[in-house]
């Protein structure tokens, strides 16, 4: 294994990772904590006053032309990332080695079953949930409630770290079309192994 992420660090970057208070969303993995909705980070510099705060969806600022939020959305190809890692972990680690999910649950579980954890919250985005509405499409009243319409999914450029809605770009099936291998992975996840020594 060649990684600055060795096992305790692993546990420890996890563990934040995994909180659904911080970072895990209902729908993936946030780009920033939730805890920066009440705690924003702040530094002041030559009497200017700078805030880092939790946007869950559409940017507050102009910055990268107002419509880019890198300060707590859900990016698709970041969580694919971080699964795809999650599971090459797994199979240096095996099945000895686990973690909490959600943190301060009390259930463990292998770094695949953290990584079919987080594929499972990231295909909920697109999935129709109880009441027959997919929280991609929260924005949209016309598409998400009409019969004719509530099956035509959007593949935003992200999506809202709360409440799933699709946000910027509603095109970007080159990347939020992932979610079709993550789909396959799930369904093809490996047979329990063994630690290496």
């Amino acid at each position: 294994l060649l990684s600055i992420a060795r096992a305790f660090r692993m546990k420890k970057t996890l563990q934040r990772i995994l909180d659904e208070g911080a970072f895990l969303s209902p729908y993936g993995i946030r780009a920033l904590s939730r805890e920066h909705l009440d705690h924003p980070y702040v530094f002041s510099c030559h009497g200017q006053r700078y805030e880092v705060k939790y946007l869950p969806a559409e940017s507050d600022s102009g910055l990268f032309g107002g419509n880019s939020n890198w300060r707590g959305p859900i990016w698709m190809p970041v969580n694919y990332l971080l699964v795809e890692s999650l599971r090459r972990f797994h199979t240096f680690y095996g099945d000895d080695f686990k973690v909490e999910c959600p943190t301060g649950s009390g259930v463990m579980m292998t770094l695949c079953e953290v990584a079919d954890e987080i594929s499972r919250r990231l295909c909920k985005l697109f999935l129709a949930g109880p009441d027959g509405r997919r929280p991609v499409l929260g924005q949209y009243e016309k598409i998400a409630g009409d019969q004719n319409f509530r099956d035509y999914v959007l593949f935003h450029e992200y999506f809202h770290g709360d409440v799933g809605r699709g946000v910027g770009a509603s095109h970007q099936t080159g990347w939020s079309g992932l979610v079709a291998n993550l789909i396959d992975e799930i369904n093809r996840s490996p047979a329990p192994t063994k630690p290496r020594n």
